[in-house]
């Protein structure tokens, strides 16, 4: 059986790395053929990359990426502006476009059921105001009050504690992963979810086809809608070369009827809980809310189920407090949020850098990549020149070395502005959490790196003076002496690994 789960797997993956391949042989046959044909067609496409070249400047995007693929155009004249037009002119991201907006005015209505207290706020001209108005009057995510939040500083207390709630469940199970494999963390998942779905309950799994191109079979999807599990598997991984296969689902969701939720850096894989050593200790965080904030992370989850569908699910069949109101005590004020690289609106960044900008006295993030643009570079160097105590863990072990150096060419920068870095000694840390002045943390599922940044559907929780604030700042400070501070003659280089660098730094958008 596991014979055979291996070839169908190698079978799929052989095949669009083929048709890839073609496609791009296609494409440098025509460019570098000696007939009269190249002499047409090196005059048109070198008029295309002018042309080209004139719409990167005037696009509104971030200005590392127009840098990125002006510097590739010069190095490839033809080839740069033919590679950009099939990159970002296919129809399919017009689509996709369209099927989020719809899905935004469609579902955001729903998530103040609950009510609004952003008034609240207001009339106590809380100093977290600016961040939430942001976000709930521009970005759609509202913020709630009863509410609690409880810390998983592993993915060995994140796992324990899911079954739990898994088990507890009465109406529905949502799951949303990015990353999921079959062993000893996802199997009694899908044993739960399984007996769930014989009790009648509505169980439902998204899973990110790119993210699994490799764990998974090609049948998994109908295995486990045979099981009673339905299935919608985001973006299919197709062999055509286009912009559209950058945006992944990289968000990590679980709605339990409306009441619980959890999000994070955690996907369902057996490293996540350290069942077997990927790269040494895998540390990772994870974050459970309970009460009225749940609500949103469970529209947040129906809005991406129901992306392109033309009759959309009534949102009030899984509203849990119809007919009795939310009892969870408040802790502190919690809002849910996510982000689409569909909208042009980089909600996860104005997250991070609205912290890091408001902070007093201490900045504390933990994330797995440190591939920044300049404003959230500017953002970080200026905090620690004011006086803020900036400090930043990454791995010491990498699961992508290309990153890594290219994570490692931003140290000198920060550190001779005065930020503290880390490296995680033990093994390769994956969590994504900030946390600042004992009032405010978030806990989600984006990176410090431009793919998570601006490429990917990314989610998160905002929290503010809750219990689980100081949790984060603790896991933060007990993860410190596990890790080698970074000082400046470690980030001495030759001219070698200067130059390659800076070469990594100019291409960073496209990691």
């Amino acid at each position: 059986m596991a014979t055979h789960w291996v070839r169908v797997v190698f079978k799929r993956r052989l095949f669009v790395i083929a048709i890839l391949l073609a496609q791009i042989g296609f494409v440098l046959f025509l460019i570098a053929g000696s007939s009269i044909i190249f002499r047409y067609v090196n005059l048109v496409f070198s008029v295309l990359s002018i042309l080209v070249c004139l719409h990167i400047i005037n696009k509104k995007e971030k200005a590392a990426y127009k840098l990125t693929w002006i510097f590739m155009i010069m190095i490839f004249p033809i080839f740069g502006g033919v590679m950009y037009i099939f990159f970002y002119s296919q129809s399919n991201s017009k689509k996709l476009r369209k099927a989020v907006q719809a899905g935004d005015r469609y579902w955001r209505p729903f998530n103040l059921l609950t009510g609004d207290i952003l008034p609240v706020l207001k009339r106590g001209k809380e100093d977290c105001l600016s961040q939430v108005r942001y976000l709930q009057e521009y970005a759609g995510f509202p913020v709630f009050r009863h509410t609690r939040t409880e810390y998983f500083a592993s993915g060995e207390a994140f796992f324990e504690r899911l079954l739990q709630e898994l088990e507890q469940a009465e109406r529905y199970i949502f799951m949303e992963f990015f990353i999921i494999r079959q062993g000893k963390m996802l199997n009694p998942i899908l044993e739960i979810l399984e007996g769930k779905a014989k009790q009648g309950l509505d169980v439902r799994f998204i899973y990110d086809d790119l993210g699994c191109f490799m764990s998974l079979p090609t049948d998994f999807k109908q295995s486990l809608e045979a099981r009673g599990i339905h299935c919608f598997v985001f973006n299919p991984f197709k062999p055509i070369l286009t912009s559209h296969q950058n945006n992944r689902d990289h968000r990590k969701i679980v709605s339990i009827d409306g009441k619980i939720a959890f999000t994070g850096g955690i996907n369902l894989a057996d490293e996540y809980i350290n069942a077997y050593e990927k790269y040494g200790h895998w540390k990772d965080a994870a974050l459970m809310v309970e009460g009225e904030a749940a609500w949103s992370m469970t529209l947040i989850f129906l809005h991406m189920w129901n992306l392109g569908k033309e009759k959309q699910d009534d949102p009030l069949r899984f509203y849990p407090w119809k007919d009795v109101p939310c009892t969870v005590p408040s802790d502190g004020y919690v809002l849910p949020y996510a982000d689409s690289p569909i909208d042009d609106e980089n909600v996860g960044e104005h997250v991070y850098i609205q912290i890091i900008n408001n902070a007093k006295e201490y900045v504390y993030i933990n994330t797995p990549y440190l591939v920044v643009d300049d404003n959230l570079l500017s953002a970080l160097t200026l905090a620690a020149k004011s006086g803020v105590d900036v400090r930043i863990i990454t791995p010491h072990r990498w699961d992508k070395w290309v990153v890594a150096i290219t994570s490692r060419s931003y140290y000198r920068q920060l550190v001779m502005a005065g930020v503290k870095i880390y490296e995680y000694s033990n093994g390769f840390n994956h969590s994504k959490t900030f946390v600042s002045d004992d009032k405010v943390a978030t806990v989600g599922t984006t990176n410090l790196d431009f793919r998570s940044l601006y490429l990917h559907f990314e989610c998160g929780v905002w929290i503010y003076k809750s219990r689980t604030v100081q949790a984060v700042k603790e896991d933060f400070l007990n993860t410190i002496p596990a890790c080698h501070r970074i000082t400046l003659a470690d980030c001495a280089r030759n001219a070698f690994q200067r130059l390659l660098q800076d070469v990594l730094r100019v291409f960073a958008p496209l990691m």
